[in-house]
């Protein structure tokens, strides 16, 4: 991992921003590249899937709609002890989506006037979920149980087809759906199935969708801002970040574990250390090293720690490593700091906030109860994780009786006429003239 050193210097918000470490070239690439993938399907449909799913998957010929009997079968053959993982994931993200859901609020005006907020789920939503370097029923949850609390109706997932399940989705993914009773099931992947969910694909069954949720590469981020006005969208959750900030108190030992841990998603994953203690900086480059090298996946790790996304990050002080880690608005933010719980709170940009050395990023990958389909790129500044509420549209519901209305009447007018739209205001009158 290479080392940025920022101690001595006074940086505006604007220096801060281009000190943060991004593989932007690559995410420029992928825009490009996705659109691409997603006007081919738009254009052409199936047959473009299937040529996306020979070229990137290495499967021909496969069940791009998924048969019930193979869901049923991955059901069948589910290691109990998945399955009971996976149920207690479903029960505690279940119960913290459950909050995320508004009340309606009735605002009394006037007498005789209120207006109702009220919140509507969309009615169909297509949820993505990752294959290829690792399996992902876990993101199953994350997309399924928050748009099944919200009201959702219509639920479509779509997956990679695996060469080694001869064209079939892994079949963890699909005993996942199955325990959630999802039936509308899609073997495609990439940037193509994103663009499948947003203009359909009549031929295998597949209706447009009105909202694609879920995480994926920097390609599938990016298909995710093709379609964007066609449907709605979760925010781009791409390739994976971890910033962690540090003091001197902190373990170098489990720092290191919880930056290897997201650096064996991919390639492309970003891995931050934001420290103001030059002794623990180089014991957690040490342990990083070390750990690395004995991980299952050290090949994959070992080229996103020395990425353009990674880094050491040297400052002066808890103050600017706040500073960095709000311009960086990581999607996993971690703080290890002797102080954790009261400093959180001035950490206000990242998708998730991991709070003392006990709370690592794995756990809410998988059991935390919160979710794990987070903004990335620098989005967790404007943008939040998935949740019910990606599902949900708020709507005003105005009610007025006639007196209600004569009260406000000779307002409406005044502004009609101000506005030179002297229909808005007859529209009104009319309710007063016989």
């Amino acid at each position: 991992m290479r080392t940025i050193d920022l101690r001595g210097r006074e940086l505006s918000p604007a220096d801060m921003l281009a000190a943060v470490p991004r593989a932007t070239q690559a995410r420029a690439e992928a825009l490009d590249t996705a659109a691409r993938i997603v006007d081919d399907v738009r254009d052409r449909g199936e047959v473009a899937l299937r040529e996306q799913a020979e070229r990137f998957d290495q499967v021909t010929g496969h069940d791009i709609r998924v048969p019930a009997a193979h869901i049923q079968e991955a059901l069948d053959a589910l290691d109990p002890a998945v399955r009971d993982a996976l149920e207690e994931a479903i029960r505690r993200v279940r119960l913290a989506s459950t909050a995320q859901v508004p009340a309606p609020q009735v605002t009394q005006i006037g007498d005789g006037a209120t207006i109702t907020q009220r919140w509507q789920p969309v009615q169909r939503v297509g949820v993505y979920i990752p294959g290829g370097k690792a399996v992902y029923p876990s993101s199953v949850i994350m997309n399924v149980v928050p748009a099944q609390v919200a009201g959702v109706t219509q639920i479509a997932l779509a997956s990679p087809p695996q060469a080694d399940q001869g064209g079939r989705i892994h079949p963890t993914i699909l005993a996942a759906a199955g325990l959630l009773g999802i039936t509308e099931v899609y073997a495609m992947g990439g940037a193509g199935a994103i663009g499948a969910f947003a203009h359909g694909v009549a031929s295998v069954g597949l209706d447009p969708v009105d909202v694609v949720s879920g995480p994926g590469n920097n390609y599938v981020a990016s298909a995710k801002r093709a379609v964007a006005g066609v449907v709605g969208t979760d925010s781009e959750a791409g390739a994976t970040e971890i910033l962690v900030v540090a003091d001197s108190a902190a373990d170098a030992r489990l720092v290191a574990a919880d930056l290897v841990s997201q650096a064996e998603h991919d390639e492309e994953a970003s891995v931050v250390l934001v420290t103001d203690s030059v002794e623990l900086a180089e014991q957690v480059a040490a342990e990083v090293s070390r750990q690395a090298e004995r991980t299952r996946h050290a090949a994959r790790v070992a080229v996103a720690l020395d990425g353009p996304q990674s880094a050491i990050v040297l400052v002066d002080g808890r103050g600017m490593a706040t500073a960095f880690s709000n311009a960086y608005a990581p999607e996993h933010l971690e703080l290890h700091l002797a102080d954790a719980e009261e400093a959180a709170a001035s950490f206000t940009s990242a998708g998730a906030v991991f709070v003392g050395d006990q709370t690592p990023v794995s756990l809410g990958d998988y059991m935390a109860g919160s979710n794990h389909v987070l903004p990335t790129g620098g989005q967790a500044r404007y943008a939040p994780g998935l949740g019910a509420y990606t599902f949900l549209r708020p709507q005003q519901v105005i009610r007025y009786d006639h007196a209600a209305l004569s009260a406000v009447r000779a307002g409406v007018v005044a502004l009609a006429n101000t506005e030179i739209l002297p229909a808005h205001g007859e529209a009104v009158e009319a309710r007063f003239t016989a």
